[in-house]
């Protein structure tokens, strides 16, 4: 049964609700909140929560920093008990909120907005994006200071158990405060680096799925803290080892059906599965700003440690950008495997959709799918097949997506502007800072 203003201010009473958060998200994907105590409940529930825009990265100028918060009241829940001192100041609940300008419209800067947009854009068409999430990330140890470290809690690798695996218990914990939420879970395991772990959640609409993975981040987050530990969702915090992904697949849906399968084509896909997989390989060098924002996040795509650095697609191996599961019917699905989960997950879903339904409104015929191990290729055979290769670091990802008129259009002015100069910046400051590499390489020698 969906919320109204007046079940949820039910809730809020019957349950000793003592806050409640208002919860957005700025341009580089950080959450934020605005917490009201229970006199200010009602005013929250109405969209009449105002906050300063200009305080938050890529939002608005200062002469125009007015801000409403709107609740989406789907959205509602109560948080469950993280630890005895938290619940000793109340219980407290969260709404995802869309912001808006003073008049009400909606602000074009707000990454749901973006979001919201392409979500139209493929109904027009008659299509519903479903995305089912694979976010992957480390446990760490801190320092004696009490700093945080990259000393990993385990030397497990994947799917192994206790005792190997110090990480089951956190993962439990992890899994049932979700559960709780209202999260339904399909698989929790380790992963493949020491100290790395993947849980898995049902796929959803798109907009419910980014705002899922927001809220699971924030729970990985609180749990390993009550345990001592740092979770951390950075691509690729350690060198020599397996990075964190956030493998997303996709899948379009008109008329109730999977509008991916056919059961009569070649590999069960029908021309809108290819065209789609299509506007995905196309657009893949200006999606890459979005997906893998980070200056980190080109360290995790290198060849050796299964993160795809060519731009391809595939029903059978792991090496490919964009990789077909075996399931069909209602299953049938497109695996993006390029993204990590420190991306803005609204950003990121509305690039992929945007550039898969850009596929399909230009009927763009992939390659065919390649079903070797890419990573054994020669050059002169990646030239045969047409295929390229990743951007190699977040400078050249930027580039690209400068270039390209269809995520520019879906990200909206306001947005790209923002989000290239805040990219500029960061790629500016890594630059001019001396690396341990770079001491230890040349420091000798020259």
């Amino acid at each position: 049964m969906p919320h109204t203003k007046e079940s949820i201010l039910q809730a809020l009473n019957t349950n000793n609700v003592q806050f409640l958060r208002l919860q957005f998200t700025d341009i580089l994907g950080i959450v934020k909140n605005i917490e009201v105590p229970s006199s200010q409940f009602e005013k929250a529930l109405n969209g009449e929560v105002m906050f300063d825009g200009s305080s938050i990265e890529g939002f608005t100028r200062i002469e125009e920093s007015d801000m409403l918060l709107k609740p989406d009241l789907s959205t509602f829940l109560i948080f469950p008990k993280f630890s005895h001192e938290e619940y000793e100041r109340g219980k407290v609940a969260r709404l995802i909120c869309d912001v808006a300008l003073p008049d009400g419209t909606p602000f074009e800067g707000d990454p749901r907005y973006v979001l919201r947009r392409q979500i139209a854009r493929a109904k027009k068409m008659g299509f519903e994006l479903f995305a089912g999430p694979e976010p992957e990330f480390f446990l760490f140890e801190h320092s004696e200071d009490g700093r945080a470290s990259t000393k990993v809690n385990d030397q497990a690798g994947y799917f192994d158990l206790a005792p190997i695996d110090k990480g089951e218990r956190i993962r439990r914990e992890i899994t049932n405060k979700l559960v709780e939420m209202g999260f339904e879970i399909e698989a929790a395991h380790h992963e493949v680096a020491p100290g790395q772990h993947e849980i898995d959640f049902r796929y959803a609409p798109a907009l419910e799925t980014a705002d899922n993975i927001s809220t699971f981040k924030f729970v990985v987050k609180r749990v390993a803290l009550e345990y001592g530990l740092l979770a951390s969702f950075l691509p690729k915090p350690v060198a020599g080892i397996n990075g964190s992904g956030m493998h997303v697949h996709l899948s379009l849906f008109k008329d109730g059906k999977n509008a991916f399968y056919d059961e009569k084509a070649e590999y069960q896909l029908s021309n809108t599965a290819l065209y789609f997989i299509g506007g995905l390989l196309e657009h893949a060098d200006a999606m890459c700003a979005i997906t893998n924002p980070l200056v980190n996040s080109f360290k995790r795509l290198v060849p050796g440690y299964e993160a795809p650095v060519n731009i391809a697609w595939s029903t059978s191996n792991r090496s490919a950008m964009v990789r077909i599961p075996a399931r069909r019917g209602a299953g049938t699905r497109a695996e993006l495997r390029m993204p990590d989960p420190s991306c803005n997950p609204y950003l990121a879903l509305a690039v992929m959709l945007a550039a898969g339904l850009d596929g399909i409104e230009k009927q763009m015929e992939p390659a065919p799918a390649i079903q070797r191990n890419i990573y054994h290729m020669t050059v002169r055979e990646k030239r045969k097949h047409k295929i390229r290769e990743l951007p190699g670091d977040l400078n050249q990802a930027v580039d690209a997506l400068e270039r390209s008129e269809v995520l520019t259009e879906c990200l909206g002015q306001h947005v790209m502007e923002h989000f290239v100069e805040a990219k500029r910046q960061e790629w500016r400051e890594y630059s001019a800072v001396v690396h341990q590499w770079e001491l230890d390489t040349y420091l000798s020698n020259y």
